[in-house]
């Protein structure tokens, strides 16, 4: 069955749970997952570009998690914390896919990857200024360590310092310590 989600533009299938019939309506662990996508999937995408995955890799390592996340449900796994399940597989599989790609962990700030990551300004004015700020914005983020650097991108997806903390396998202290350090710096930068 190949469903298709609103928001995304994109078509993925899932297998319906006990072989249902040609015609028969969703599941409701389907519902669950589509609704999940539905609300996360830009986010999670956001991370794997902010990591610096090519924009078909991020896609490709998101439909995957959901595939992943439908069958961890279907077997009847933990239910708990599934943003932060979903953020630590597409974590993985992006560094994985980093890795595999000889790529580099800094990402790639080059004027195409920057027009697809920040907001368009209503004016040329306005544009130009918030392009001044998020280059100066991007380029104290790169020179963050790497953990301070993932913190900062999971925080502003949104995700809890506990969640964070379960994504990336340190301490909540050492989450609270990577963004009290990097948001300084930031500050620091004038860019806050």
């Amino acid at each position: 069955m190949s469903i298709s989600s609103g928001n995304s533009g994109m078509s993925w299938a899932l297998p319906l749970v006990g072989g249902a019939q040609t015609g028969a309506s969703p599941s409701d662990l389907e519902v669950e997952v589509i609704g999940l996508f539905d609300e996360l999937r830009n986010r999670l995408l956001r991370y794997l570009l902010a990591i610096g995955l090519p924009i078909a890799d991020g896609e490709e390592i998101v439909q995957e998690a959901f595939l992943a996340l439908f069958q961890h449900l279907q077997r009847g796994r933990s239910r708990q914390n599934l943003r932060g399940w979903l953020f630590r597989v597409v974590r993985n599989q992006g560094l994985k896919r980093l890795a595999a790609n000889a790529h580099c962990n800094v990402p790639d700030w080059s004027s195409e990857r920057f027009e697809l990551l920040a907001d368009p300004a209503p004016d040329p004015e306005q544009r130009a200024t918030a392009n001044q700020r998020n280059a100066t914005l991007q380029a104290v983020i790169q020179a963050l360590p790497a953990q301070d650097r993932d913190c900062l991108h999971l925080r502003a997806e949104g995700l809890k310092y506990r969640e964070i903390a379960e994504v990336l396998g340190i301490s909540l202290g050492s989450v609270s310590t990577s963004l009290v350090r990097s948001l300084a710096r930031l500050e620091r930068a004038g860019a806050r």
